[in-house]
Order: structure tokens, then sequence, then C-alpha cells
């Protein structure tokens, strides 16, 4: 999961774009002393038994508005859930607004997530060989209007997820097209309305009350799969053709949408129609919800660290690195790290820049804290190197170094390696990054400085923070995006496994393969690991982690992340979902 403040400026360290949720958590997410990294925990433990309403938080009332800043992150492009796929975007929606087969509920004693029962009335039930899932859902689930989700409903929710041109940054491209059967023929009912009258792999019956999916290949995955909003249900018909629906759609959760402007601002109203004993994880504490995006750090800085009346009801996504310590003294404990399962990446261009040599001479030339520093984030606690492409707590992480020890900010190495593929005068970069923040642009300028020490030339495509830089990374067809050699990506986990880290950024064609990296024996590995038994394929995804930089080196991992989240003198319970690497929505409330 793509994190869209990296979008920001994900190329030059500034943020972390993120399009899957995050790993399990180990009881992080809770205010303490903090100073240093946090590694997220190797699993996620299952409730499939766990009923609504969801527990009443200590101490929590109702009423009262929660203003949240994101810095420097544009949001969600859309609403529309099947085209879901950012941790900005879906942390809220799957917390306020939209419900799906499963989800993800905070056990307030250990901190961790734990995934548990949503529009289903528990994960799902598998025959012998997970190639067919089916789910029974509730009877007491409603949208909006206050009309029961039919089973009907949830299937054509599903069923959209598979259609990859009309949602082409949408989590469907990765795992509907890979495991469910029919994807390689059955292009989606938008794409292919005719074929979409005789498909039959998602299938349901109303009386019963069941979805079932067919999958292509062995899924065991697919209770996880299930918490993501594309796994939820549409209204039937013309209401949920994009891309309208995806400016205004029909909400299911505790929250309706207001309105909602792109880049600007979201804002969320108490839906009298949900009801909370059909939902086991999610409250209705606020009235309203007021999400501020792009927000200027600075600024969001000084608000939150004034303790003024409008600080004290807002909170912020994230905060700059030259006040830190001042947080960390005002806040105490209302200053929350979180851990996630996350990496940032440099994505040199594998179709341009074809010597492994150039490809490591890039790594060199990266000064890592100074960027980190420029961007706003902390070395050391938000930021460590990375040196893999999985990231800490996740189960089979290989522990290795591809050039046998850390790579580090090194111009004269950067140097010698462009030489020993011929590039004694240099190497062009041709880059995009995002304008219209003291923060990305600050970056940019170490990235520049540090690359133009190590004998790289770079030209720069400024792009206003407003537009992602995954619409350009991701379009190929796009003017700029023809340009460019170097790209980035800010991945988060969807679930704790390697299968929702490699694929996702290095298969051939994979929505967010920004490197264009493509090789046939990857592709085999890709499809082969997910059928191995379940116990071995965390060491296999570690070990291809390993080969792949070993081997090609087609991504350069340049920092593993934690998130620090400040919350105002009255948001009661501040606390982060290490499922999603996020501020934990489902559970926060206005203190009187």
């Amino acid at each position: 999961m793509r994190r869209t403040k990296a979008l920001a400026a994900a190329a030059t360290g500034a943020a972390l774009l993120t399009v899957a949720a995050c790993g399990g958590s180990d009881g992080p997410g809770e205010g303490g002393d903090g100073g240093e990294f946090e590694e997220a925990g190797e699993t996620i433990d299952k409730d499939p038994d766990r009923q609504g309403p969801a527990p009443d938080i200590e101490g929590a009332q109702e009423g009262g508005t929660i203003t949240v800043y994101l810095p420097d992150d544009p949001g969600p492009e859309d609403l529309d859930p099947t085209n879901g796929w950012s941790v900005t975007g879906n942390s809220i929606q799957q917390a306020l607004t939209h419900r799906s087969l499963t989800q993800y509920a905070r056990d307030p004693e250990s901190g961790e997530m734990i995934l548990v029962p949503d529009l289903a009335e528990d994960l799902g039930q598998a025959n012998d060989d997970f190639t067919e899932w089916t789910f029974t859902i509730r009877e007491d689930a409603t949208w909006e209007t206050g009309d029961p989700i039919t089973a009907e409903e949830v299937a054509w929710g599903i069923e959209r997820s598979f259609d990859s041109d009309t949602f082409p940054s949408g989590p469907g491209t990765e795992y509907t097209e890979h495991f469910f059967e029919g994807a390689e023929e059955y292009d989606g009912p938008y794409s292919d309305p005719k074929a979409a009258e005789s498909f039959d792999g998602v299938t349901f019956d109303n009386d019963a009350r069941t979805v079932t999916i067919k999958m292509s290949t062995t899924f065991p995955d697919m209770d996880y799969w299930g918490a993501f909003m594309a796994m939820g249900p549409a209204p039937l018909g013309k209401e949920s053709d994009p891309p309208a629906y995806g400016a205004m759609p029909l909400s299911n959760g505790p929250y309706k949408v207001e309105s909602f402007r792109p880049s600007e601002e979201l804002v969320l109203v108490r839906n009298d129609e949900w009801i909370p004993e059909s939902d086991p994880a999610r409250h209705q504490y606020a009235d309203k919800w007021v999400f501020n995006f792009a927000a200027d750090p600075t600024q969001t800085d000084e608000l939150m660290l004034s303790g003024n009346t409008e600080s004290q009801t807002s909170m912020s996504a994230s905060i700059t690195s030259e006040n830190y310590q001042n947080f960390r003294d005002t806040l105490g404990d209302r200053l929350v790290q979180q851990s996630a399962q996350c990496t940032s990446f440099l994505s040199p261009d594998y179709t341009k820049i074809k010597e492994i040599e150039v490809r490591k001479a890039i790594a060199y030339a990266y000064d890592y804290e100074s960027i980190w520093n420029a961007s706003g984030e902390v070395p050391g606690v938000t930021r460590v190197p990375a040196n893999s492409i999985m990231p800490p707590g996740m189960s089979g992480k290989s522990d290795y170094q591809v050039d046998g020890e850390q790579i580090t900010f090194d111009p004269e190495k950067a140097k010698e390696l462009l030489a020993e593929a011929g590039y004694e005068d240099g190497y062009d970069i041709h880059m995009a990054y995002a304008t219209g923040s003291p923060t990305t642009e600050a970056a940019q300028e170490q990235l520049k400085r540090g690359f133009e020490e190590a004998g790289f030339n770079v030209t720069e495509y400024p792009v206003p923070i407003e537009t992602s830089l995954y619409t350009i990374w991701t379009d190929p067809d796009n003017k700029i995006n023809k340009k460019l050699n170097l790209r980035g990506v800010n991945w988060c986990s969807d679930w704790p496994s390697g299968l929702t880290m490699l694929p996702s950024l290095l298969r051939t064609g994979a929505t967010y393969n920004t490197a264009f990296f493509s090789e046939e024996e990857i592709d085999a590995e890709f499809e082969e690991i997910p059928t191995l038994p379940v116990e071995d394929q965390p060491a296999a995804w570690g070990e291809l982690d390993q080969r792949i930089a070993e081997e090609y080196y087609p991504i350069i991992p340049t920092a593993f992340r934690n998130d620090l989240f400040a919350f105002g003198e009255k948001i009661g319970n501040p606390t982060g979902d290490g499922a999603l690497g996020a501020p934990n929505y489902k559970d926060l409330y206005v203190a009187p």
C-alpha cells in the first residue's frame, strides 16, 4: 500500500507513498518516551468470533469535531472504495465510512491489531486447498439510506475490482488479478459489460446471504485481502458508476461524506443509519471529522504546539524534525510513535539504467540523513537505513547487505561505480519532484547536491504538491514520465507477508512497479511461492528478496519507517493503528 505523502516527495525521501495496509505491530502506537525506531510485529492475530458492538473505550464521550491535519499529503484522488490503495485514504475510509468483509480492531491492552469480522459474520470459510471462499453477510448492516446491505451488493463491489482499466490504481490490479478465477479472461464489468452477464467467478445467494469467490490458485490469505474496502459492497446499477461515484460514494460505516475537495479537504458527519451492534470494531464518538490535506508542515507544528483552543481538538499525522524534541517535551504521551511494515525506495528505470553499477552508484549518491532531516523526518526514529525490500518485523526477512555492509552516502564510491560502468564523465538523471512545500523542496535540494557530488547530472521536473507523483509515475503515457529515468515509491505491506511487498513492486506490469523491472525468472517465483505450504512461504520470500537485490538491484531501499502522530489535549485515546501505520481513527473521541 502506497503512502500518498511519499507521493509528494517519494524520490527525495520526504515522504512515504503507501498503497498497502501495513503489517502487524508489536504493541506500539501509544505515547511514551520514544526516541528510537520500533519494529513492527511479524503477525496479526485473528478472532473470527468477534461480534458487535465494539467494546467501549474507557472514558469516551460522544460529541465534538476532530480536525486532522495531513502535512504535505495530498490525500486520496477519489473516494471510490474499489480504487482505494493508499495508507491515507484507506485508513480514513476503512475506519469511518466504508466496510468490507473483514477488518482490524485494536486491542487496548496490548496495542496489537486483530483481524476480526466486518460485514461477514466470521473470517470466511475456505475449502481444503483454499481455492474457494464463502462469506456469510450479516443481516443488520445498512447503507446510509437505511437500506440493508445485500450479498448481491457485496458481490458486485468485489466484481468491480476485476476492472483494472477502470481502477488502474486499485488493489484489485494485484490481488484480484492474480488470485481470483476468471481474472485473466474477464476485464471487469465496465470494460467488458457483455462478459459480465455470464461471469461466475464471484457468486451470491441473497436468501442465504452468502458470497462465494473462486480462486485461480490456492489463496489462504483471502481473509486478510477481505479487509480492503475493495472487498466490500457497492450500490447496484448506475449509482456506483465511475468516476462520479468516487466523488460522493454511499457510506455504510459510522460516518458519511458531507463534502470532498481532492487535495484540500474531506468532511465527514454522523451516519445515523449505522447500527453499532452490527460492527465489531468501529465507534461513533465524534459528531464530525475534518481532514485537511496538503497542510503546511510549519504552520501545523505551530498549531499543535500552541495549546490554543483549536489545537486541543486537532491532530497531525506528522511533525517536522526540527520540532521533535519540543513535541516530546510539550505533548508527552500525546506524541504517538507508530511502527509499520513500510519501506521507501528509489526506482531507477530498469529499461533505461541497465547497468547494476549505475543503480548502485545512485544508492551511494543519496545523502540519506541530510535528505531525511530536510524533509522533516527524525533519523533514528521515523527513518532508519534500509537493507532489503521486506521491512523489519516481516516474517522471513533476510538480514543481508547487498554490498557487504550498509550502503551510506559515499560520493567517491559512487564515482568509482560510474567509472566501472564506463561513465567517467558523469551520468544524466531525470526525475520529478514535488514543489509548493518547504520540506519537499529542501529535500530535493539535498538530493540534487549529493547526486552532483557523486558525478550525476540532475534534470528536474517540478510537479505541484497537490498532484500526486504517483499519477505521473504509474502512467506510461504521461509526457513527463516518458522523460524520467529515476522515480520512487513508498510501500507498506498490505498484510504481514512478503506476498504483499515483492510482487506489488517488481512483478512485470505491476501498477507500482515504478522501476519497470521485468525478469521472467522472477515473475515465475512470484507465481510459485504462494503455492508453497504456508509455513514455507516466509523464508522463500526472504530468499527471493536477497536474490533480487544481489542479482539485479532494481530498486534501492532508502529507509524503513515509523510515524509520529501529534494529538491535541482533548483528543481522547491517542493511539495508532499498527495494521495500517496510521492514526487509530476508530477509537478516538473528543474529551470534555
